[in-house]
């Protein structure tokens, strides 16, 4: 039985189970999106959203606890100065997980995990946002801003 066992030991001892996941939440900081299987993915999820939510209010005591997790002063920095402006307005639910089937190898479950806020493509909001602000123009003053710029182009 399974009693009181809240997250997944992952086959690894404590110390290094915190270092990988450490390792994966700096990769998925910098790089937007990572691949990995399924059970990491859902345990960089508990291990990361937290942290996220910590970086929306920038103060000392915030930062520090965020190093005290990953250990890596550029990750930091970025989550604090990029991530944390995009997901603002946003009350949870900071990775999107996404199932890409089954390794070659060990035929181990595969997913991508990505920050919800980075992918213009798959998010809706995005798709929202550039509808709403092309409406406003007219047909006509889209070319204008073109003709412009090309305009500039050649004088230089």
């Amino acid at each position: 039985m399974r009693h009181g066992k809240k997250h997944n030991h992952l086959g690894r001892k404590t110390a290094h189970r915190k270092a990988m996941l450490a390792n994966m939440a700096c990769s998925l900081i910098e790089h937007k999106r990572i691949n990995t299987t399924v059970a990491k993915a859902k345990a960089l999820r508990v291990f990361v959203e937290p942290l996220i939510t910590k970086s929306k209010a920038d103060t000392t005591h915030n930062r520090r606890i965020v190093f005290s997790y990953l250990r890596d002063k550029y990750a930091v920095t970025e989550l604090f100065k990029e991530i944390s402006v995009k997901v603002g307005d946003r009350p949870g639910g900071y990775i999107r997980i996404i199932k890409l089937g089954n390794r070659q190898g060990d035929n181990a479950p595969m997913a991508m995990v990505e920050l919800v806020d980075y992918n213009e493509i798959y998010n809706p909001k995005g798709k929202k946002a550039k509808k709403s602000t092309r409406r406003g123009r007219s047909k006509k003053a889209a070319p204008q801003v073109e003709e412009v710029a090309t305009e500039e182009k050649s004088e230089e």
